[in-house]
């Protein structure tokens, strides 16, 4: 529960901050405490070097004062929420737990009325708060767009001393959205797929949560890492860690020393793993801190005071395949002239050739490709969307049959662009609104797969695979809408020894945007989309694959895109197609045209 820039303040507001840190020289400074209830605006956006703390109950506050003085408190930089839980009496003070859950409101809480709480003797007071749902993290820190109405009562009574204090309310905490933003920051925990590998390397797969910015965020991860994955990720992911493995002393924090190098203390029951065991848990905390600080390279684990292994950034790729630290070898796109063509990915020799084999020559016009992550293999949907071909880029390579075929009535009724995983294999989707399929072939094996979608509303548009295999990005049509959603890939071996598949527990990625035309993976739980709003205008921005919105969410406009071109290696650049040709995006600037003629661009996956 907190305050939120949306709400007014009146003069003399209640809640008072103690602003200590770098920027003030360690200086101190405080507000007065006064005032009626008002609705609760957030703390001004603070230098992240400052920790913000906010001041406990002043004597003789109205019921009013205590319940703002509280929802500030919970915006602050207490490691415990120590100062609102000064504001709580009696049985609250006992249960509350703020880490339950924490409630994102689009602003403020806004307190509707305050009305005597009805017990004998009138010594006490409720409180209605009200608000808008924006999101919910969960236990887990796991974070879920929620949209619909909030309400809560918050119960007050007189102690013996006559002061108001809460001794009702409910578990976790709330807060408006720019509060949360400046509170919590998105970071990502890693584990290994249970089944999809990249050679014979497991595929690290992302697990994203939000943590305390200021609040020993680095001990929050490993804390997070050692509890295990999200209840969304864990059918499909396994960890290194041995059960019930925590940190030593829980309330130390971790601090990487001026060599970038973390120590992690673990309990006895990571004593006596193998090297190979132990490296893989060393792998998942260097991964783990990396996406939160560049300020840790190499991670040694320590278990009941002996040293089990040290792992650093140079090792780490061998033991796990992360698809943010795979660099793609070239961008291609498909020209004027419906042949595929390629040219450095890094954009700086933007000269574009054909792609050595079938796809290259121009014996048969492609309307979109899909290339392998190892850039060996190349899946082509027809200019009319009937059929699907795969061939190898070699030169000389021939183009054979096509593995599959649509039966649908018009070009928008059949193969949408195809996607490859980690494992090589392919994946498409089938839009004859007469028989809609998601299919899957699997490396070396000619037979498609039908790839089971329940709970899916909808018509699928476009398929984008994570370069872990197990999460996949789908553009689904339903009722004039085309949205996001990000499903878990599960596969089982069926009665008849063949794989089945599945794609289940379908989120919404992008809960604001009505009309979703094109979308890119962009790092490891990341993606690029370009949609728009009801009644907005077309837009290119990031978001994450759990519906949060990334600090760095817009990019340069551009209208009437056809498709988006990005990498889970961040360092790549953008680049899109759309009626200007192909088109990059250099760091820091504008949108420029590298070709006039293009119609789809796109890189390996």
């Amino acid at each position: 529960m907190g305050g939120e820039g949306g709400a007014r303040r009146a003069p003399g507001h209640v809640a008072a901050y103690v602003v200590c840190g770098a920027v003030l020289l360690g200086g101190c400074a405080s507000m007065p405490d006064h005032g009626d209830l008002r609705g609760v605006e957030s703390t001004p956006r603070q230098d992240t070097q400052v920790r913000v703390f906010a001041m406990p109950p002043q004597e003789g506050a109205t019921p009013g004062a205590i319940v703002q003085g509280f929802l500030e408190a919970l915006t602050s930089d207490d490691p415990d929420y120590a100062t609102a839980r000064k504001y709580l009496i009696g049985k609250a003070a006992k249960t509350w737990e703020p880490e339950s859950s924490t409630t994102v409101l689009d602003v403020g809480p806004q307190p509707l009325q305050e009305r005597p709480g009805g017990r004998e003797g009138g010594a006490d007071m409720s409180i209605t708060l009200d608000g808008e749902r924006v999101a919910t993290v969960d236990a887990q820190q796991s974070y879920t767009p929620e949209v619909g109405k909030y309400r809560a009562t918050l119960h007050l009574v007189q102690d013996d001393k006559e002061q108001w204090r809460i001794d009702e309310l409910p578990q976790g905490v709330v807060m408006g959205q720019s509060d949360f933003v400046r509170n919590y920051t998105s970071a990502n925990k890693y584990y290994f797929a249970s089944r999809a590998r990249v050679g014979v390397t497991p595929a690290a797969v992302a697990d994203p949560v939000y943590v305390r910015k200021r609040v020993a965020p680095t001990t929050q991860m490993v804390r997070s890492l050692l509890d295990g994955p999200t209840n969304w990720l864990r059918p499909v992911v396994r960890s290194g860690f041995p059960t019930g493995t925590a940190l030593q002393d829980e309330d130390a924090p971790l601090v990487p020393d001026d060599q970038n190098k973390l120590t992690v203390p673990l309990n006895a029951k990571a004593k006596g793993v193998k090297q190979a065991k132990c490296d893989e848990m060393a792998a998942q905390i260097l991964f783990t801190l990396q996406s939160l600080t560049p300020a840790v390279d190499e991670v040694e684990l320590r278990a009941d005071g002996q040293r089990l292994c040290t792992l650093g950034e140079g090792r780490s790729g061998g033991v796990a395949a992360r698809g943010s630290a795979q660099s793609p070898g070239h961008l291609y796109f498909i020209d004027g002239d419906h042949r595929l063509q390629w040219m450095a990915a890094d954009g700086n020799d933007p000269v574009p050739e054909s792609v050595p084999g079938a796809f290259g020559d121009g014996g048969k016009a492609l309307r979109s490709v899909a290339v392998s992550r190892d850039e060996r293999e190349a899946a082509g949907v027809t200019l009319d969307g009937k059929q699907v071909y795969i061939t190898s880029l070699a030169s000389g390579s021939s183009l054979g049959n096509p593995v599959l075929t649509s039966a649908g009535a018009t070009e928008k009724d059949r193969f949408t662009t195809p996607t490859w995983d980690a494992q090589g294999d392919l994946w498409v989707a089938d839009r004859n609104p007469l028989a809609p399929r998601l299919y899957l072939l699997g490396k070396g094996d000619d037979t498609p797969v039908v790839v089971s979608t329940p709970g899916l509303q909808g018509r699928i548009n476009a398929v984008r695979m994570a370069a872990d295999g197990v999460r996949v990005a789908l553009v689904v049509e339903s009722g004039g809408q085309q949205s996001l959603f990000v499903g878990r890939v599960e596969r089982d071996a069926g009665s008849d020894g063949r794989e089945t598949v599945s794609v289940q527990e379908l989120r919404s990625a992008t809960p604001e945007l009505e009309q979703v035309t094109a979308v890119s993976w962009s790092s490891d739980s990341r993606l690029v989309v370009v949609g728009k709003e009801t009644g907005g205008v077309e837009q290119v921005q990031y978001v994450q694959c759990d519906g949060s919105l990334p600090e760095t969410a817009a990019l340069p406009g551009l209208t009437e895109v056809q498709s988006i071109a990005a990498s889970e290696d961040s360092e790549a650049p953008l680049f899109a197609t759309s009626k200007d040709g192909l088109l990059w995006l250099p760091g820091g600037s504008g949108w420029r045209t590298l070709k006039p003629t293009a119609s789809v661009a796109f890189y390996p996956g």
